[in-house]
């Protein structure tokens, strides 16, 4: 059976599924049934030196829902903890030697002064958790009082932050990113500059759910007035995805030790973050819909995957599909499929041929021999896939490589190897390089 253990900069969990800080892990009664239910880790909600953090008496989250109300995506407006200081520290030491095999990281936030964090770090350290997490992404609260993403948006401050830290703890540090920035790659710089051991992301995306339009206030609201919040859910995991990628392929950020976190639901979605380079997921927004028990199917599905294809350890196969993500400019414009319909499973909808007929390439006929029929026109079809996406019927449509032809799109001969596509005349970097 296959080993789930990881190692993430020697801190050590029976498997790869952590707890992210946010409500989940607020308190030891939490902690300890999410253990029991055989989390691997767990990063305990952030914690401050203000005594007056007060999160509001009112609703707290947002949500979007499929049409089977399902949830897609959750917006919260909560803050760091709450609860004193002192309390937090006792019971983190508590449940860490209570519970010495899985990894314990805190979570912290305090104001921009190198006193404030060396100040925190000494009592941290003396709970003999595993490590900690430097929350410079947390976008909503926070951000007015000069923390948080108000940290994170800056590369400057977060070298300066994560280098104080490592001038003040022997335990390693992770800086959590946030999201709400141009371009990932410059605050994972600055966070290895600085010294980080590691880097986590994403955290919430800054957002406001919906407008109430009884109330005319943005929703969810209190006493009337609402505010932007952190949107997290299944819904930022392609955000998550290609910012984990972009900080695993970047030249300078290369062997940067990632903790994925956004929109992890399944065993596939933590493979997916894994295969990009990540050697532990956070969850949240999962646990927060189903509860501490869904980690039972996650631990079940990756084992089975993994001994399926043959991998001992989550080592076997992370970062494989990293290097197959690349610039625009480098995909293969000699590859071309065509879209093909079974027969068999199509339930003759029609929507295939709508959406091409109004939004695409009119490659889809809707009669055949004055019968309704939708079959594929190759002479029209370049291959975009929008019929599979809309199509209801999982593998009715499917698309198929071509190994012969002309693209009409190009002139070029399809399906012909090339030694060196970087240089063939066809490829858009090679035409700008000549330029």
């Amino acid at each position: 059976m296959a080993d789930l253990r990881t190692n993430f900069l020697g801190i050590k969990s029976p498997n790869p599924f952590w707890l992210a800080s946010a409500p989940p892990t607020d308190r030891e009664v939490n902690v300890v049934r999410a253990f029991k239910a055989g989390w691997g880790g767990v990063v305990w909600k952030t914690l401050g030196e203000d005594p007056h953090i007060v999160n509001v008496s009112g609703p707290r989250y947002g949500a979007i829902h499929g049409p089977d109300r399902r949830l897609i995506g959750l917006n919260n407006i909560e803050l760091i903890t709450d609860r004193p200081l002192e309390i937090n520290l006792q019971e983190i030491k508590k449940v860490k030697r209570e519970w010495p095999d899985r990894a314990m990281v805190v979570s912290l936030m305090v104001p921009c002064e190198e006193t404030n964090w060396a100040a925190i770090l000494k009592r941290v350290e003396e709970t003999e958790c595993d490590g900690v997490e430097l929350n410079f992404g947390c976008p909503h609260g926070m951000s007015e009082r000069g923390m948080g993403s108000a940290v994170g948006q800056v590369p400057e401050y977060i070298e300066m932050v994560a280098r104080w830290c490592k001038q003040h703890t022997r335990m390693p540090v992770i800086v959590k990113l946030t999201p709400n920035i141009t371009d990932i790659r410059f605050p994972a710089r600055a966070a290895k500059k600085g010294g980080a051991d590691a880097v986590s992301l994403i955290n919430t995306i800054s957002s406001i759910m919906s407008v109430d339009l009884d109330a005319m206030a943005p929703w969810p609201h209190v006493d009337g007035k609402g505010t932007h919040g952190g949107y997290c859910g299944p819904a930022v995991k392609p955000i998550a995805l290609n910012m984990v990628a972009e900080i695993a392929r970047d030249q300078e950020t290369q062997g940067l030790p990632i903790s994925a976190i956004g929109g992890i639901t399944t065993w596939k979605d933590a493979a997916e973050f894994i295969a990009m380079g990540a050697g532990t997921v956070q969850v949240c927004t999962a646990a927060m819909t189903y509860g501490f028990k869904i980690v039972e199917e996650m631990i079940t599905g990756l084992s089975q995957f993994m001994d399926e294809k043959g991998y001992n350890s989550i080592e076997d196969f992370r970062g494989m599909a990293m290097p197959k993500v690349t610039d625009w400019q480098y995909l293969n414009l000699n590859y071309v499929v065509k879209a093909k319909i079974d027969q068999d499973l199509c339930i003759s909808c029609g929507r295939c041929h709508q959406v091409c007929e109004d939004t695409s390439h009119q490659a889809i006929t809707n009669l055949v021999d004055g019968k309704r029929r939708f079959e594929v026109k190759d002479e029209e079809c370049v291959g975009c896939n929008l019929c599979a996406v809309v199509c209801p019927v999982t593998d009715c449509i499917t698309m198929v490589p071509q190994t012969s032809g002309t693209d009409p799109r190009t002139g070029f001969e399809y399906g012909r190897p090339y030694a060196n596509w970087t240089t063939h005349p066809n490829n858009p970097a090679a035409k700008i390089a000549a330029e």
